[in-house]
């Protein structure tokens, strides 16, 4: 007879464990968004192979999900460092914002006829603007304790709005026809796309990101000390480890490269800056650095999986005529599944019957 249910501590996660919880994870979440589909009066199968079809059935809709991918897979790395850490920015939508605007700031006030030397102060402005953005709230969470979801997630509203201000004020294009967005941007200040595709060369940048921080986790003194700030910041403290610098410096990475992951979407893809250019990247990258597991490699696969769910998306948008509200049910299905799986990873439930007990 069953007298209970006892959970203990894993000492140790099994090998199969760590791949059978987010696969199980994915496939509890996909079943349950087959209900939610069918509810809707959709057949979950058609709903489904729609999705893979569109995404990865020909060349145009393999190009598109790479597309979606490279915001995410950028912003999904900047959130990551900060991940490791245990600081929590949940700013990247703010911070893509703001590295987009400083990106047309200086497309419209320093613009050189040379396309070498536009991308390099697109990525610096970029980067900065967004960096700077992410470390006044590092900097409040290490001097100050402030917490740093409220801060960053406030801040993102700030952003989204400044942006609104200059595309729907002083930096409207007179040629727009009334809609909120700058003037086109010169060629020179185009990133290279691939062929006849629309993918650029983002994706080249978050492969290379990734890979640095492979090597950086792996291989050097401070990709330890991030881990072990954020596993014991006492003992960070106590072996001398600067926490107030290295917060500070991790939350400024952090917002620089989701500040580069919106200079590639309005100087890659846009070609302008405009209203509601980034399609909630910022708080997808949250979803991606957490089915990632914090590993920059598996990042990049996780991307380009989601990227392939919103694609899926529009699809169902369209042809099915269901709300673009369904691609996020999903995603936070996913999130809920993966994240729940977590927990069996951790802990191993035991059963206690009454022939343990004596």
């Amino acid at each position: 007879m069953i007298k209970g249910i006892a959970v203990q501590k894993r000492k140790e996660s099994p090998r199969w464990l760590e791949l059978a919880i987010p696969v199980a994870g994915i496939l509890l979440a996909l079943v349950t968004g087959a209900i939610f589909l069918s509810f809707l009066g959709v057949s979950p199968v058609k709903a489904y192979r729609e999705m893979i079809i569109s995404s990865l059935g020909d060349s145009y809709g393999l190009s598109e999900t790479i597309v979606k991918a490279i915001p995410l897979a950028l912003a999904g790395l900047g959130v990551m460092l900060s991940f490791k850490m245990l600081i929590w920015n949940i700013g990247a939508e703010g911070q893509i914002f703001i590295g987009s605007l400083a990106t047309a700031a200086m497309v419209r006030y320093c613009f050189i006829d040379n396309s070498v030397v536009m991308f390099c102060l697109m990525v610096l402005a970029a980067a900065f603007a967004g960096g700077a953005w992410a470390a006044v709230a590092g900097y409040l969470r290490a001097r100050w304790r402030v917490n740093e979801i409220i801060t960053t997630l406030m801040m993102n509203y700030v952003a989204i709005h400044l942006v609104d201000y200059f595309v729907y004020g002083p930096w409207r294009d007179p040629g727009s026809l009334g809609f909120p967005m700058t003037a086109p941007f010169p060629n020179s200040a185009r990133l290279y796309q691939f062929g006849d595709s629309r993918v650029h060369l983002g994706i080249i940048m978050a492969i290379i990101l990734a890979c640095i921080f492979y090597w950086l986790f792996r291989y050097t003194r401070w990709g330890y000390e991030i881990r072990v700030i954020g596993e014991n910041p006492k003992a960070a403290d106590f072996a001398g480890m600067d926490y107030l610098k290295n917060v500070v410096m991790v939350m400024f990475l952090s917002g620089a490269i989701a500040g580069i992951a919106g200079m590639t979407e309005i100087a890659g893809l846009q070609g302008r800056l405009q209203h509601g250019f980034s399609a909630g990247y910022g708080y997808t990258a949250i979803i991606v650095a957490w089915l990632g597991r914090l590993h920059p490699l598996v990042i990049l696969i996780v991307s380009f999986l989601l990227g392939a769910l919103l694609v899926g998306g529009d699809t169902l948008q369209i042809m099915m005529r269901l709300p673009l509200s369904t691609t996020l049910v999903i995603q936070g299905l996913i999130l809920f599944f993966v994240l729940g799986g977590e927990f069996f990873r951790r802990y191993s439930i035991k059963i206690i019957s009454e022939r343990d007990s004596s």
